[in-house]
């Protein structure tokens, strides 16, 4: 599973971005059993900022 990119700053305001790639199982419930996940963070310059 890939999705979108999640943005989110630190306490000191400094933007990131963060992707990458995720595997999830669920148990015959529906609930999740495991997740595997690859998620890299990448800092946003003010200047790239779109918003």
């Amino acid at each position: 599973m890939t999705g979108s990119p999640v943005r989110w700053h630190d306490a000191a305001g400094q933007w990131y971005r963060s992707y990458g790639n995720e595997l999830w199982e669920f148990d015959e419930n529906g609930l999740m059993q495991k997740r595997f996940a690859s998620i890299n963070d990448l800092a946003i310059d003010e200047n790239d900022r779109k918003l």
